[in-house]
């Protein structure tokens, strides 16, 4: 149950940002004890792989943080942040245990297809509510709506590896949020009633 708990949160966080769980998950496995890497995902924890991760980090930092640029970056990470999400799902033991049992450890490509369908969700929402936020805060709301999807993939990644029993509480504020910035969006979406003026011998057209 942990297993999935923690597969769900860091293919969550993949969702907002693709980078962070997968330099969490490697830098955890490098040097501390906490997570365990399966032979195949080895590559997370090497050191020129956190190199490369670290950098598309810092540039996926400063392109979200930008209004309209950020529309370009989340078209490009459409691809991204699902692989990004099934690759930290399958890492996680829910897909690969180290001892190989369990039924998900016989059929890891059930990891993968969780991972990717729940980044995808998680960042169809976020690229859906971007326009939205930048419109009506003329892009100044934009780099502070990404430092706190940031701040939330670090702290998802943190819980799913570290807490995992937590990630259930973090993927309910998560819907919630999408919930009501969805909501906000289809309000904003709703045609204005169309107002005309009328002479007291005339009649408006429907």
């Amino acid at each position: 149950m942990f297993a999935i708990l923690t597969g769900l949160g860091l293919s969550a966080s993949a969702g907002l940002n693709a980078y962070i769980p997968i330099l969490v998950v490697g830098l955890l496995a490098r040097f501390t004890d906490v997570i365990a890497l399966p032979h195949q995902f080895a590559w997370m924890s090497n050191g020129w792989a956190l190199t490369a991760v670290a950098v598309l980090l810092a540039a996926e930092v400063v392109l979200d943080k930008v209004a309209v640029v950020d529309h370009v970056n989340d078209a490009i990470q459409t691809f991204v942040r699902p692989t990004a999400g099934g690759a930290v799902f399958a890492a996680s033991d829910a897909a690969a245990r180290i001892d190989h049992s369990g039924w998900m450890a016989d059929h890891p490509w059930v990891g993968w297809v969780m991972g990717i369908v729940v980044a995808l969700c998680v960042h169809v929402t976020k690229a859906g509510v971007r326009p939205v936020i930048n419109l009506s805060t003329v892009g100044l709301g934009t780099p502070f709506v990404s430092a706190a999807e940031d701040a939330m993939s670090l702290a998802m990644s943190l819980v799913a590896l570290l807490i995992p029993a937590l990630v259930i509480l973090f993927l309910i504020v998560l819907v919630l949020i999408g919930w009501r910035l969805t909501r906000m969006i289809r309000k904003r979406r709703k045609p204005e009633n169309v107002r005309c003026s009328c002479s007291p011998k005339s009649h408006c057209a429907e």
